[in-house]
């Protein structure tokens, strides 16, 4: 039986004819043999494209999925590009690294013989290493990108390819269009692309040891070793089966704390692709994801507890108090390494203008960094979400002369200092480590110091979280509904009022159609992106509710937040308006019973 879709049938005969993976070949060849076209039409038809700073998708065979023939046209497309970008191309070279999921090490050599076969010189670490290892490589050796092969923590069958460029922040627009385009003009594989390259290849080198040594020289570390190797409290660390383990380690050991307060979760301190111990290895995921530290902290008597994700960039903090586990969300987090690197800078460089000093932080993560630069003297900048921006923004910022101390998001993404232009889980775990030992000589702990900041600044409380949704056409036909919500208006028709009109909504800004009625030409001041959606909703009484859609994940998200004042203390009553504006928001913009929408696993 011949395929009754000619253009699905003309992919097919280009697959089979360029695929030399014996088993994704294979795969095609079995569906194409079993008549399974609709099979065939979702992996082949739809082409991976470049989303967050590079792609990421479900590994398997097809051109809409990851594997040996894909990564290598998008490679193919990436050196295509910089050739035109980057004359210096052949001079500077370029980084590749991986992390512990399936096939990521052999994409990350294939990658680089794309590379190699051009004469462009290619570092490719021979072992695991954090996402954050290839920006500093770049700026630290001066090269033209940097590519990670790593998936972070999505689920076990996914895996991707995260793109730096020269300035070390990951790829912003039109880079990302200009590689898909140029994909697009190299998809026929070179000679010799599925043969991994010789180890011995003269433009090829692993400075593994000196990148490493180097890393832990520049860790943003502000106590003395002596100071830090007095902690008293025992810290618990997970890698979640990712690579983080021997990199943070050496943080501690830099930092100056005693090894023998760090607890390694053992069952998940390697590199494990199943992942087996959880169902989703993402610390933000919460109490589902931390069972094994839970555990190993209980047994030991430790009081707090460090996560990273698979590929470390990310950083999840919990601590014991009195018998129950908080688990400190990114907000938090973000308030507390804010708090303390100004404070660190203050004390080490009291002569530098804070007028030149930087706070960053995404338009979905708490403005409890704005409220604290205002009464401090110091600069906030707000990003689109995603440290793609906010890399981008600190590297400009550089460039001009100023002092970026501190960015972070809500999706537990810190970045300390600016050795590194993107979230660091390594860092960030030796820099709470450090504010640890600050708050244990004062006889406090995290959350202590979390409430003398919001006695300071004010409570500033967020509700966050998610809906799964596996149909776009799902997803798009609620951001469709939120825009044209009241019958018979025909522009501006986003809802006036939430929660059965006991609130007002006074601002709406939509960052998929460039909306925003808080500006007088009603035309949003940030980047607007047609590819997702977002809007935000100011309401009457001080909330802030922002909803939008992943660019890597089938989440439909929400954040809300209440900024109080600091003469407001009854943080109760905040926290009880918010959660019942939080209920009544989600039953009339998302409609999760209609809609069929998954909550977040508890």
């Amino acid at each position: 039986m011949e395929c009754p879709n000619l253009e699905l049938g003309l992919l097919i005969k280009k697959w089979q004819e360029w695929d030399q993976n014996q088993g994704t070949l294979q795969e095609i060849n079995t569906l194409v043999d079993n008549h399974e076209w609709d099979k065939l039409e979702n992996i082949m038809m739809k082409r991976l494209e470049f989303g967050t700073a590079g792609i990421r998708g479900k590994m398997g065979a097809g051109f809409g999925q990851m594997n040996d023939l894909v990564i290598i046209q998008v490679t193919q497309g990436l050196l295509a590009h910089l050739q035109t970008d980057d004359p210096a191309l052949s001079s500077k070279g370029v980084v590749f690294g991986y992390d512990g999921r399936h096939n990521s090490a052999r994409w990350a050599s294939l990658a680089a013989g794309v590379f190699l076969r051009a004469g462009v010189p290619v570092i490719l670490f021979r072992t695991t290493v954090p996402t954050p290892f290839i920006p500093f490589t770049v700026l630290q050796r001066g090269l033209a990108a940097g590519v990670m092969v790593t998936a972070s923590h999505n689920p076990k069958c996914d895996n991707g390819y995260k793109v730096y460029w020269a300035n070390g922040a990951q790829i912003l627009s039109p880079h990302d269009k200009n590689i898909q385009a140029a994909i697009l003009d190299n998809l026929e594989p070179q000679t010799g692309a599925f043969v991994l390259p010789d180890p011995e290849h003269a433009l090829l080198s692993n400075p593994w040891e000196e990148i490493n040594s180097t890393y832990f020289t520049k860790l943003p570390i502000f106590n003395s070793k002596e100071f830090n190797s007095s902690l008293h409290c025992s810290v618990v660390y997970t890698a979640m089966h990712g690579v983080g383990c021997p990199y943070v380690v050496q943080a501690w050991a830099a930092a100056g704390f005693d090894p023998e307060k760090l607890l390694i979760v053992e069952q998940q301190k390697d590199p494990d692709p199943e992942f087996s111990t959880v169902d989703f290895p993402n610390p933000e995921e919460g109490a589902s994801a931390l069972d094994l530290s839970f555990q190993k902290a209980n047994s030991c008597g430790a009081k707090y507890i460090l996560a990273n994700d698979p590929d470390a960039d990310r950083l999840g903090v919990a601590q014991k108090n009195k018998e129950a586990w908080k688990i400190l969300n990114g907000n938090e987090i973000g308030a507390l390494l804010g708090w303390w690197l100004l404070k660190c800078f203050r004390a080490k460089r009291p002569d530098t203008p804070l007028d030149k000093v930087h706070f960053l932080a995404s338009t979905v993560s708490s403005k409890i960094l704005n409220t604290i630069a205002k009464k401090e003297g110091i600069n906030f900048i707000e990003t689109l979400t995603g440290f793609k921006h906010m890399g981008n923004h600190a590297d400009r910022l550089l460039k001009a002369g100023e002092t970026v101390l501190f960015a972070y998001e809500e999706a537990i993404g810190f970045m300390c200092g600016t050795e590194v232009l993107d979230k660091d889980g390594v860092s960030a775990a030796a820099v709470v480590g450090e504010l640890i030992a600050h708050l244990e000589t004062k006889n406090m702990d995290l959350t202590d110091q979390l409430n003398v900041i919001y006695k300071t600044y004010g409570y500033h409380f967020t509700l966050n979280s998610y809906y799964l949704c596996y149909d776009p056409a799902v997803t798009n036909r609620i951001f469709a509904r939120i825009r044209n919500f009241n019958a018979g208006v025909e522009t501006d028709n986003y809802p006036a009022t939430l929660c059965c009109g006991k609130y007002k909504v006074v601002g709406v800004r939509d960052l998929t159609t460039g909306y925003d009625d808080t500006k007088l030409d009603k035309k949003a001041t940030l980047p607007v992106s047609k590819s997702s959606h977002m809007i935000t909703f100011w309401l009457d009484n001080g909330v802030v509710i922002t909803l939008r859609t992943s660019g890597t994940e089938p989440k439909i998200k929400y954040y809300t937040e209440f900024c109080a004042p600091p003469e407001n203390d009854d943080w109760t009553a905040v926290e009880d308006e918010l959660a019942e504006i939080v209920k009544q928001m989600l039953e009339e913009l998302f409609q999760p019973a209609l809609n069929n929408l998954t909550p977040k696993p508890v």
